[in-house]
């Protein structure tokens, strides 16, 4: 197993226990929520996505490639950064630099699909619901998350998912792709005492 550190300063030492999914799994899967989407919204119109900052960018992107292979038609995705709109950043280390931004396309009226690439406690979304109603009011939001991982503090569900991972609190899963990371895959990381 390997073990790597993110950051010396602060980041926990982590051991990798398994990998979860591979880029074929990972790209079959967006697949499958590409034509969930298009289901569950009785097709693409007044359909938009936004990627949660930083993998729910790609994963948006990609989504949307897809969705305009399925459906014939473009669909406009949007990049939240929700830094600002954090409710625990003392807890998470010094204070991240803010760049305010719009989405780049009016929400207002529209079927919202929020990209994040895992779903934990719920606070990433909550933060994500506050900087979208910022930019006005949308008809729908639903979330998509690849990975939905459990231990939930705030009463917050996706709507598609790409799959569950049952995880302990010592557990982390990293997304790894390629468009961030030069790799393609999802693991199961485990932090070493």
């Amino acid at each position: 197993m390997k073990e790597t550190s993110q950051d010396s300063r602060s980041a926990p030492l982590l051991r990798e226990k398994s990998r979860l999914m591979s880029s074929s799994e990972i790209e079959r899967t967006l697949v499958r929520l590409a034509h969930e989407i298009v289901e569950k919204n009785n097709g693409s119109d007044d359909l938009m996505l936004v990627g949660i900052h930083r993998r729910g960018v790609p994963l948006a992107r990609r989504l949307a490639k897809l969705l305009e292979t399925i459906e014939n038609k473009p669909i406009d995705v949007g990049t939240l950064d929700i830094g600002f709109y954090r409710d625990d950043l003392s807890t998470r280390g010094p204070r991240p630099v803010v760049h305010p931004g719009a989405l780049g396309f009016d929400v207002n009226g529209r079927d919202v699909v929020l990209v994040d690439d895992v779903l934990y406690t719920g606070r990433t979304v909550r933060a994500a619901l506050d900087a979208l109603i910022d930019h006005g009011r949308p008809k729908r939001v639903q979330l998509l998350a690849l990975i939905d991982r459990g231990h939930r503090e705030l009463p917050i569900q996706a709507t598609f998912v790409g799959r569950t991972i049952q995880t302990t609190d010592r557990e982390i899963i990293e997304v790894k792709l390629e468009e961030i990371d030069d790799n393609e895959q999802v693991l199961l990381m485990e932090r070493i005492d």
